[in-house]
């Protein structure tokens, strides 16, 4: 298993563990880190992932909202919800992850760590958030090229 993986698996656990404990309870994430003897090379990827999901958690949950139909994030299990709130940073937010490469580490961690039903679903929704990136970069080229 990859480096990458397994940020984004240590990164999951972490925000599970956050929702879980809610945050009067929350370790820091070195603290976290140290408690639980993780990976240390991947620790600077997963903080980098988990700064930018905090970061931008609002529009990753309206991008999530937005694709999952007849589902509320609510209703969402904590493992998928933020599977998808990882995977959704990665495409929306990270040029150095290829799309496909985002989409496919979510269902496999999904594949690891949630039901079998999980995988499908969260797929489902991240195919629609990235046709929505790849139309908004199209039309950005398209934009672009009309200026020059």
């Amino acid at each position: 298993m990859g480096t990458r993986r397994k940020s984004r698996e240590l990164t999951l656990q972490f925000l599970y563990q956050g929702e879980l404990a809610g945050q009067d309870n929350l370790l820091d994430f070195e603290e976290y880190c140290t408690h639980f003897q993780v990976n240390k090379k991947a620790i600077p990827y997963a903080k980098k992932l988990l700064d930018g999901v905090q970061e931008k958690g609002d529009a990753i949950n309206q991008l999530i909202r937005k694709y999952a139909e007849n589902w509320r994030l609510e209703r969402m299990s904590v493992i998928d919800r933020n599977i998808l709130r990882l995977a959704v940073y990665e495409v929306h937010y990270q040029d150095d992850v290829p799309i496909s490469v985002a989409i496919n580490e979510a269902v496999e961690i999904a594949k690891r760590f949630s039901t079998d039903d999980s995988a499908p679903f969260i797929n489902g929704i991240l195919d629609g958030v990235a046709k929505e990136k790849i139309k908004d970069a199209e039309d950005t080229v398209k934009r672009t090229d009309s200026k020059l």
